[in-house]
């Protein structure tokens, strides 16, 4: 029997098997840019197409807005607010300021140089600053820091360790554990703190010295810092390992 071209049979046919075709084209393409998205790199945390979107954003802010003359918003004192205490990674040990040391490793040293106590900390210039700390999961409380500046401890402590391009903090029992670019550890508004909204850190927000560090998100905000080491390297990051960006710039 002869078909009618015409009939809308036909028709209706000849565009389910396009549509089938086009469909199913559509899913194979998407699934190979799923794998293609999805296949693990070096880092192992994020997939390299994905790292290299968070590298791309890297890049810009550095490259064309970040600078050190460019200072975070200060409030004044009648906005700070109660920071609450978000994680207690790292500080797992009970540890007493007497017995506290924070181990320094310059640029090009392979070995610590100096275990500094509290008092070469308080010997620095002190600073305060009222920012609005962030966190990455959307909420911000304004508060007040107050300890030494990151460059100044790098300028007295580990001099020469300004030209390292990445800077390594880990808490004492290294179970918590942050990399920073060089350029936002040595920001003017990157505090070594041993204060907070007028009173000595209590141990939930990282006694006896957490990095208050107002361009970047809360998770590069180590708290009970126990040392610190220059290096060219870029050093292990503990969020960036569960798949958040190393950089975390604002």
């Amino acid at each position: 029997m002869a078909i009618n071209p015409n009939d809308p049979k036909v028709e209706i046919a000849r565009r389910t098997r396009r549509s089938f075709m086009v469909l199913g084209g559509g899913a194979v393409a998407g699934l190979a840019g799923w794998a293609a998205l999805n296949r693990r790199g070096a880092e192992g945390d994020i997939p390299p197409a994905l790292r290299s979107i968070l590298g791309f954003n890297e890049r810009v802010v550095r490259g064309a807005l970040y600078s050190n003359d460019h200072l975070v918003r200060t409030y004044p004192e009648s906005a700070i607010g109660n920071i609450k205490v978000n994680a207690d990674y790292g500080l797992d040990d009970d540890i007493e300021d007497a017995d506290w040391r924070l181990a320094v490793t310059p640029y090009g040293s392979s070995q610590p140089s100096a275990r500094l106590t509290m008092a070469d900390l308080r010997a620095l210039p002190r600073v305060e600053e009222i920012i609005d700390f962030k966190c990455v999961e959307g909420w911000s409380t304004v508060t007040k820091f107050t300890g030494a500046r990151l460059s100044d401890f790098t300028a007295k402590f580990a001099p020469g360790s300004e030209k390292a391009e990445c800077v390594g903090m880990k808490t004492p029992n290294e179970e918590y554990y942050v990399g920073l670019d060089m350029p936002s550890a040595l920001h003017p508004q990157t505090l070594l703190a041993y204060e907070m909204n007028g009173k000595p850190l209590e141990p939930g927000h990282g006694a006896p010295l957490r990095l208050a560090i107002p361009v970047k998100y809360g998770i590069k905000n180590i708290k009970r810092i126990g040392s610190i080491e220059y290096t060219d390297t870029r050093p292990a990051d503990y969020w960036a390992e569960q798949g958040y960006d190393w950089y975390a710039g604002l």
